[in-house]
Order: structure tokens, then C-alpha cells, then sequence
């Protein structure tokens, strides 16, 4: 049975959820959660201690949003081939540009703090991200069997990049000029091309060894691989 206490907890967070996607934590007060929330600020202070522990919870909740689905299917796309792994990846990631629902409420929490980064946020991103990492450092091993740890994290972070660009600036190339219909596709086949290679480099990225054949880097070889392992 449900307390009251929890549907109260809960009815604060989905509240604070809105406020911090459409106004950032900065211009979201205490008074327009409880307002939004229909509670009193107390039942805040009872609940998260104040502002900081309730965006806490909040970026908790994005985080684990925006990386559960893919952590429970980790074990499953170890044994995709590489190649449908990494469509599985991007497809996911990209998520939100077709998503109207809370899910793209969290990925807007995160735009925020792309352009006001807090120390709440910084601080449960070390404790909260490890597992993500781990498993996009993991999709990035099976390109890059020989490369260390350094380069692996800097190739996940890279990937998730190329993901990141697409959904953080979704309405602005939905409009004009660009008026963009992004086509997941082709952003797992560019991936797919930038690390179809990666296996013949060294371990360090500074000695990276790159193919003699230009056309190699093409994407048209990704492009069929990509092909084949959705076929």
C-alpha cells in the first residue's frame, strides 16, 4: 500500500521535473514547485532537505532515465554482432528527437546544464555515470581491442557526441534554414565508418596508425556492413 508521504514525494518530483526542464535549476524557485506541486515548502525540506537535494533526486532520475534501458540490454548486445550493437546504441540515444514524453524532459534537464553547469550536477554525475561509461567503453573495446583505457573513455565520449549534437538542437534543425529529417541510419553509418578502422591503431592515440588505402575511411564500406547486419 502507498503512503501518503510517497505519493506526496513523488507528486514534488514530477512537479520539479517540469520546472527544471523548462527553466534550468537557476530560475526554478522553491515557491514554484510548491505552487506546481500543491504542498507546502516544509513537505520539501521533510522530503529533500531543501532546493539542492530535490534537483539531486530530479538529475538522479534523468540520469538513470536516460541510461537504464540500455544497462539492462547490456548483456544482450554483447552477443549482437559489433556493428548492431552500435545501431542499437545510436538508436537509442536518439531517442528523444521523436519523444514528446518525459523522456525528453530529461534530456532538456541536461541541455540546461550544458550552458549552466551546477555542483550538484557535477558531483552525482561522478557517482551516478560509472556504469554507462563502462558500458559504452566496453561497445567501444570491440572496435578498438588494442587501444587503453584513455582512448576507450575518450571514444565513448566521443560517440555519444555525435548523438548529443542531433537531440540538444532538434527544434532549431527542425526549422528552417536546415528543416533537418534526421535519419538514424546515417548517423550509426558515419559511427560505423569512423570506427571501422580503429582496431589497426596502436594502443596509444598518439601513435595511431591509419590505413593505407584512403577510400578504407569511406563510409560506403560501413554503410554495407550496416546493410548486412540489419538484413
Amino acid at each position: 500500500m502507498t503512503r501518503p508521504s510517497d505519493i506526496t514525494r513523488e507528486r514534488i518530483v514530477k512537479a520539479a521535473q517540469r520546472l527544471f526542464a523548462d527553466r534550468g535549476y537557476k530560475d526554478t524557485s522553491v515557491r514554484a514547485v510548491v505552487t506546481r506541486a500543491r504542498v507546502n515548502q516544509a513537505a520539501i525540506n521533510y522530503h529533500f532537505g531543501g532546493k539542492d537535494g530535490l534537483y539531486r533526486e530530479v538529475l538522479r532520475a534523468t540520469i538513470r532515465a536516460l541510461t537504464e534501458h540500455q544497462l539492462a540490454r547490456a548483456e544482450e548486445m554483447k552477443g549482437m554482432s559489433r556493428e548492431n550493437a552500435l545501431a542499437e546504441f545510436i538508436k537509442y540515444q536518439l531517442r528523444p528527437l521523436a519523444a514528446r514524453d518525459e523522456l525528453s524532459r530529461h534530456f532538456r534537464i541536461f541541455n540546461w546544464e550544458a550552458v549552466r553547469p551546477t555542483a550538484v550536477y557535477r558531483k552525482l554525475m561522478s557517482e551516478e555515470a560509472t556504469p554507462f561509461l563502462s558500458f559504452a567503453v566496453d561497445l567501444m573495446r570491440r572496435f578498438m581491442p588494442k587501444a587503453d583505457h584513455r582512448t576507450l573513455v575518450m571514444a565513448a565520449i566521443w560517440l555519444v557526441g555525435q548523438c548529443t549534437v542531433f537531440v540538444r538542437n532538434r527544434e532549431q534543425l527542425a526549422n528552417p534554414p536546415v528543416s533537418l529529417d534526421l535519419d538514424e541510419t546515417l548517423v550509426s553509418a558515419w559511427a560505423l565508418a569512423g570506427l571501422a578502422d580503429a582496431e589497426f591503431g596502436t594502443a596509444n592515440a598518439s601513435t595511431m596508425v591509419m590505413p593505407a588505402e584512403p577510400d578504407r575511411l569511406s563510409a560506403k564500406p560501413a554503410l554495407g556492413a550496416l546493410r548486412r547486419a540489419a538484413a
